[in-house]
């Protein structure tokens, strides 16, 4: 797998994660591309760390990753290692997204990326999570990507659906904090 700068990642064989494809990656980086470099970023439910990596290629200041699959994460933390300055910081967590997000209570983070598996029961109660523990900036954003014929974006106390977009059979909700 290849992101921004031509950078190789590695990879974990096998169905046990589902990277976020390269469409549907460039898409949210042009969306966001003005705004990562200096940010904050969260990665929920990461995989292999793609978004992560891309978000440290573009200049973000901090990037947290949590997934649960402990060969994932350390394929991560190789990855980020890898590509991470001096001025960066990277963090790899590993475990229960609902628990280790309760971990984070008192940070916020000005870009945060939700993938978690297309048939899991994680969208609302992380969504909630992330309001409650305020996790996320005024300024900044949630960018969900779900398949549509499985889960459909919804309304959080605390939280808004500010934009949709469609790649084939994968979508990004984009929310925000209400105003």
């Amino acid at each position: 797998m290849r992101i921004y700068g031509n950078r190789q990642l590695k990879t974990i064989p096998g169905q046990r994660t589902r990277p976020t494809s390269a469409r549907v990656r460039e898409a949210l980086f042009n969306i966001w591309r003005e705004q990562i470099e200096g940010s904050s970023w969260l990665d929920l439910c990461a995989g292999n760390g793609s978004m992560g990596a891309e978000a440290l290629c573009r200049g973000a200041r901090k990037v947290v990753g949590i997934e649960k699959y402990g060969k994932a994460c350390q394929m991560i933390e190789q990855n980020w290692q890898r590509i991470v300055q001096s001025e960066q910081s990277c963090q790899v967590l590993q475990g229960d997204v609902l628990v280790k997000l309760k971990s984070l209570a008192g940070q916020q983070f000005d870009w945060i990326y939700f993938d978690p598996p297309y048939d899991s029961y994680l969208y609302l109660p992380v969504l909630k999570a992330i309001a409650a523990l305020k996790l996320v900036t005024t300024e900044g954003a949630i960018a969900v990507e779900h398949n549509p014929q499985l889960w459909q974006a919804k309304e959080v106390s605390g939280l808004e659906i500010y934009r949709t977009k469609s790649y084939g059979n994968t979508t990004l909700s984009f929310y925000a904090l209400t105003s």
